[in-house]
């Protein structure tokens, strides 16, 4: 549905404002607020409506609601004085007071504006899960990281169960914040059960709550409610995944009697550390890469054993090499050394293996890289990112067919990822391996569709382009290529980037040759 008023146009389908042609950053609830109030524009819509809306009746103050009152009026051209769009009516309520035309009036998207509609994905041979980012409900947004990390442990512990499809923790995450329905995330990412809760931290206290539904009856198959020391929630991750396995698979459960545990840290400090490292490793920017690498070499300090610390470490600095953002010959040792590090400390953590799979990926020893991210896969058979380096790999050996396999798996694992644009990436190189050239380009586009800053998409979409003479193309895709990695020439392609043939090599050359580059 669209919205049509005082040169803005909102798309409830697309969750977008737009001023003219420019897009109006807003958050979330401000969003939804602004929705509730076209929708019903035609009556007081009472403070309370708000809350429950918005907030789900949660309490929150009266500053809160009104300074989301007032978020709202500033995104579209308002203020809490002329208020002639969005009007307070004291004692009464909000109302939308401007002059809106009809949804279907609204003007349409073109076509490089609009998104096709989702059709709903089939669910997998096995269990479906989704876990939603858990609610932080401590009233402090610096505790946010928190209530993520809890969410985040639930995905990885429920991963190691083979008998489950897990959804991506990047995926699942883009309904943080966001209202919605069981149904709509079934369809959207193709499960049939998802676990949502909440987080409540307080002092040394912490409250979990957690709950399983049943997205096709749209009923409630199991909730708990946990209180606990802090020091006690690696204890209560374990508690809460075995409830869920117990609730749906209890035969396969008492068959095979296992439990997914992660070896915690020695300090409940490092986890912070690493949470918040997570948060930023996830962006895939070169500021936030350096932002995680700070974070993480605090809880190294603190834990020197803490394996998914080092894993991280070693993942973050050679994303870092391949992005073109780190010399390899400081950041490999540097990484190398992690990831085994990781490994000594847990053998069993797929993060380990991809950390070191992907040191050996970057200094050219295919064969062990391939070797790791297999085994990585084998211990964690929904760990995308996994599937996505895995996919890289193997189209540096020539593989482009098995690679383009792996990075579909990739993104029908995590649907929603916001690493999806590096799996599109992915997958146009494996086509140009392939030397089909069109297919390329389109997944190259989609990539720098998806996030306008990625480097390896362009690197393809120059080569793709150079390689079938659309050399206007070839240039502009080189010049975005300059922007976001200025040091790109002929020797850094020829030297850091890890062949296995020779031919491939000089195919990626002719490329960049025809496109300009020297």
């Amino acid at each position: 549905m669209k919205f049509n008023f005082d040169n803005h146009i909102l798309d409830t389908d697309r969750r977008e404002l737009r001023r003219g042609s420019d897009l109006v950053a807003m958050q979330p609830q401000v969003f939804d607020l602004l929705v509730h109030l076209l929708k019903h524009r035609h009556r007081v819509v009472s403070r309370d409506d708000l809350i429950a809306l918005v907030w789900g009746g949660r309490i929150v103050s009266d500053s809160t609601l009104d300074s989301r009152i007032n978020a709202a009026r500033s995104a579209i051209g308002d203020n809490g004085k002329e208020q002639r769009l969005i009007r307070t009516i004291p004692r009464k309520g909000i109302r939308f007071v401007g002059d809106v035309k009809s949804p279907c009036d609204a003007r349409p998207a073109s076509s490089s504006e609009a998104e096709q509609p989702r059709a709903a994905l089939a669910l997998p041979d096995r269990p479906a899960i989704a876990v939603l980012p858990f609610d932080n409900m401590s009233g402090d947004r610096e505790q946010e990281y928190f209530s993520d990390g809890i969410s985040e442990d639930i995905i990885t512990a429920l991963s190691k169960l083979r008998w489950f499809f897990v959804i991506a923790r990047n995926s699942s995450f883009t309904y943080k914040g966001k209202p919605v329905h069981m149904r709509q995330v079934a369809a959207e990412l193709g499960v049939r059960y998802v676990v949502e809760g909440s987080v409540r931290r307080s002092g040394d206290r912490v409250r979990i709550t957690a709950q399983l539904n049943d997205t096709a009856t749209g009923s409630h198959i199991w909730a708990e409610h946990y209180d606990r020391e802090l020091t006690d929630v690696f204890a209560v991750q374990d508690e809460i995944t075995d409830a869920i396995v117990t609730a749906i698979e209890p035969q396969i459960y008492a068959a095979e009697n296992f439990r997914s545990r992660r070896k915690p840290p020695n300090s409940v400090d490092a986890w912070d550390l690493v949470m918040r490292a997570l948060s930023h490793h996830w962006r895939v920017t070169r500021p936030d890469s350096l932002a995680a690498q700070e974070l993480l070499e605090k809880a190294i300090a603190i834990d020197p054993n803490y394996g998914q610390a080092l894993a991280l470490f070693a993942t973050n600095h050679m994303f870092g090499v391949h992005l073109g953002w780190r010399d390899i010959a400081t950041a490999a040792p540097i990484a190398e050394q992690a990831a085994l590090a990781a490994i000594g400390a847990d053998s069993e953590d797929a993060w380990a293996h991809t950390a070191l799979g992907s040191v050996y990926f970057s200094t050219r020893r295919l064969d062990h890289s391939l070797a790791e991210f297999e085994l990585a896969l084998q211990l964690n058979p929904n760990f995308s990112l996994a599937q996505g380096y895995y996919a890289l790999a193997l189209t540096y050996t020539g593989r482009w067919e098995d690679a383009f396999a792996a990075t579909q798996r990739a993104i029908r694992q995590s649907p929603r990822d916001p690493s999806s644009a590096i799996y599109h990436g992915v997958a146009a190189y494996a086509q140009f391996v392939g030397r089909n050239y069109e297919e390329a380009i389109a997944l190259a586009r989609e990539a720098t569709r998806q996030r306008g800053d990625l480097t390896g998409a362009y690197r393809v979409l120059t080569v793709a382009a150079g390689m079938t003479g659309q050399i206007e193309l070839a240039r502009s895709a080189l010049a975005e290529l300059r922007r976001t990695q200025p040091n790109i020439s002929l020797a850094w392609i020829a030297t850091q980037l890890p062949w296995k043939h020779d031919a491939d090599r000089e195919h990626y050359l002719e490329g960049f040759r025809r496109a300009g580059l020297e």
